[in-house]
C-alpha cells in the first residue's frame, strides 16, 4: 500500500488570516453530529462506521496520535468524503499526517480535515494518522473529535472535479467519535529545606571494669567488736 505523508503549519494557530482554506472555512459552519447522525432527515448515499484509536495519556508538552480507519456501510459507493476532524486545544501548530497516496490536507484552528481520492465500494474503507504535540502549558483534558463527513453527490456529478463539487453546496454527514487524552502534571519539586545538624559520633566504649574478688578470710578466732556497757 503507498503512503503519504506530510506536515502541516496549522493556519489560526500562528496568526489569523484574513482568507479561509476550503473546505475548513465550510466545515467551520457546520454542526458537530454524533456518528450515525445526518444532516437531514433523508437517508445518506453512504453511511459510514469509525475505528479510531488514540493515545490516553501523555505529559504536559508530549505527543498525541490518533489513527482513524473508516468504513463504508453502503448503500452506494462513497466517491465524495473527508477524514479528519476536531483536533485538541492547546496544540503546537506543527502537525505530521500519513495517510494513502495522494491525499491532501488542511488545518485551520481545531479544524483537520484529509481528501483522497479513492473512492470506496461498500465495504471497502480509508484510513489517516497524525499526531500532535501538545503546549507545556495545556492542562487537565485534550479533547478530539475525528471521524468522517460524507456527501451526497448527485447522479452525474461524479465527472465534476474536487473544486467543482465545493461549489455545489453539498450538506454533509458526519460520523465523528470523541477521543479523551489525560494531561499528566508532575507534582511540584520539593523546596529544600533546613538541613539539620549532622548527630554527634557515639561516645568510645568504657575499657572494662576489673572484677572485684574478696580477700580470703583466715582461719583461726576472727576477730569481733563488741558492744561495752556504758
Amino acid at each position: 500500500m503507498r503512503r503519504q505523508f506530510g506536515t502541516l503549519i496549522g493556519i489560526g494557530l500562528i496568526a489569523p488570516l484574513a482568507v479561509a482554506t476550503m473546505p475548513v472555512a465550510a466545515f467551520a459552519a457546520s454542526p458537530t453530529r454524533a456518528v450515525g447522525a445526518t444532516s437531514s432527515a433523508k437517508a445518506p448515499f453512504s453511511k459510514f462506521k469509525v475505528d479510531l484509536r488514540w493515545t490516553k495519556a501523555t505529559k504536559r508538552g508530549g505527543k498525541l496520535t490518533y489513527a482513524i480507519r473508516a468504513t463504508n456501510l453502503g448503500p452506494h459507493t462513497a466517491d465524495y468524503f473527508w477524514i479528519g476532524g476536531y483536533v485538541p486545544n492547546g496544540v503546537v501548530p506543527t502537525l505530521y499526517w500519513e495517510a494513502a497516496k495522494g491525499t491532501t490536507c488542511t488545518w485551520e484552528g481545531r479544524l483537520f480535515w484529509c481528501f483522497t481520492p479513492n473512492v470506496l465500494a461498500k465495504g471497502q474503507s480509508e484510513w489517516l494518522n497524525f499526531r500532535v504535540t501538545m503546549k507545556k502549558g495545556t492542562k487537565g483534558t485534550a479533547v478530539a473529535k475525528l471521524g468522517v463527513v460524507a456527501f451526497d453527490v448527485p447522479q452525474g456529478a461524479h465527472t465534476l472535479s474536487k473544486e467543482e463539487i465545493k461549489d455545489l453546496n453539498l450538506k454533509g454527514h458526519y460520523y465523528l467519535k470523541t477521543a479523551k487524552s489525560t494531561i499528566i502534571t508532575p507534582p511540584p519539586p520539593r523546596r529544600p529545606g533546613k538541613k539539620r545538624p549532622p548527630a554527634p559520633p557515639p561516645p568510645p566504649p568504657q575499657p572494662p571494669k576489673p572484677k572485684w574478688n574478696p580477700p580470703p578470710i583466715k582461719s583461726g578466732t576472727p576477730e569481733r567488736n563488741e558492744k561495752k556497757d556504758t
